[in-house]
């Protein structure tokens, strides 16, 4: 045999066996894109499950925050009706306590009526008006009642109102209070009725 015959028998068993190893190679290849896909496939189920995740997390809290918002609606809406109820309570009973303390005031007045049915001295009549006057003005003080004093003061809005004007009977007394009409007074620092006063010019 020849050396090139030789060497055409070899390129021949070389094309064979190239030919035999393709088969394999192209099924290697098919099984890494098979692979492959299957790897993406995981991948696209995965996003799509943490999707889905997110999802039910975002509605859980919604649903959550909605619980809460209504707990506390209903609890401010318990709180405003049972806030009306008191006020209303508190505006029916607001003057018991000063009726309650005036009321042994009241059973002077009674005594001193009928006492004064059968009396004829005017010294003792005045001397028991008195001490119900006095009884009564310590009851209404406690409770924080006080006059507002006026008699030569400047003239002042927050506290007077003024009725009229007049000549002031001297210098010292323009646009003082000259004379007071009616008293005003305080209850706790608040004015709950102005003085009416006459005003010096």
């Amino acid at each position: 045999m020849t050396k090139k015959k030789k060497q055409d028998i070899k390129e021949a068993d070389n094309e064979v066996q190239e030919n035999a190893k393709t088969p394999e190679s192209t099924k290697e290849s098919s099984i890494e894109l098979e692979e492959k896909e299957e790897s993406s496939s995981k991948k696209k189920r995965a996003a799509k499950k943490t999707k889905v995740s997110k999802e039910k997390e975002l509605e859980e809290k919604v649903n959550e925050i909605n619980d809460k918002y209504l707990r506390l609606y209903s609890e401010f809406d318990n709180y405003r009706k049972r806030t009306i109820k008191e006020r209303i309570e508190l505006s029916k009973t607001a003057s018991e306590e000063i009726i309650i303390d005036l009321l042994p005031v009241l059973d002077d007045f009674e005594r001193a009526i009928k006492s004064n049915e059968a009396s004829e001295d005017c010294d003792t009549i005045k001397d028991g008006m008195d001490l119900i006057y006095n009884k009564f003005k310590n009851t209404l003080e406690k409770k924080g009642l006080k006059p507002i004093e006026t008699q030569g003061n400047e003239f002042d809005t927050d506290f007077h109102e003024a009725i009229t004007q007049i000549p002031a009977p001297s210098d010292d007394l323009k646009g003082k209070v000259v004379d007071e009409i009616e008293k005003g007074y305080q209850l706790h620092d608040k004015v709950i009725r102005f003085s009416k006063v006459v005003i010096g010019q």
